[in-house]
């Protein structure tokens, strides 16, 4: 069996992106291949548009044109994605796809990973990465949605708010 499954980044004609993600999820389905090709998506943000003085929300693609497919990569699952109507290929050179890093797929918000925090507003924690490593402070306010918390630590007789990432602080028994 081939390593694991990379995020992939698929070209479609415009407009064609959703239609895209279906077929290919129904052509996964039809030919048993839900090992090989783990998940299709086409990433988009709910955005607040104001016409004419009336306010709604629409969903709108971040990345038009492009179906990011998590997949394990094989002659077949190549063969399956490229001939799917309206993909136009893989972003990479011709002959092979290029996966995206895991820094790429964090930054582009594909895939969200779930941090479990064991602290809350109030909670004494302990900073545990740079540069900030090993100061402990009082947690002031924990957002898990942007994945954020702010500390007041003490620095130079003064208490200072930084703000981190959720995995950068670890809760003081």
């Amino acid at each position: 069996m081939p390593d694991e499954a990379k995020w992939y980044v698929v070209h479609t004609y415009s407009g064609y992106e959703n239609k895209v993600a279906s077929n290919l999820e129904k052509t996964v389905e039809n030919r048993g291949l839900q090992d090989l090709i783990k998940e299709v998506k086409v990433p988009t943000e709910k955005v607040t548009e104001i016409e004419d003085s009336k306010t709604r929300e629409v969903e709108r693609k971040i990345y038009p044109g492009y179906v990011f497919i998590k997949m394990v990569y094989t002659d077949e699952t190549w063969y399956v994605v490229r001939n799917i109507r309206g993909c136009t290929g893989f972003v990479g050179p011709s002959s092979k796809p290029v996966p995206l890093t895991d820094a790429e797929v964090e930054k582009m918000g594909v895939e969200t990973k779930v941090v479990e925090v064991s602290y809350k507003k109030g909670d004494t924690v302990r900073i545990t990465e740079q540069p900030f490593v090993d100061f402990v402070g009082v947690v002031e306010d924990v957002d898990t949605d942007k994945n954020y918390v702010r500390v007041t630590v003490s620095m130079f007789g003064r208490d200072t708010s930084v703000e981190l990432e959720l995995d950068q602080v670890e809760a003081i028994d």
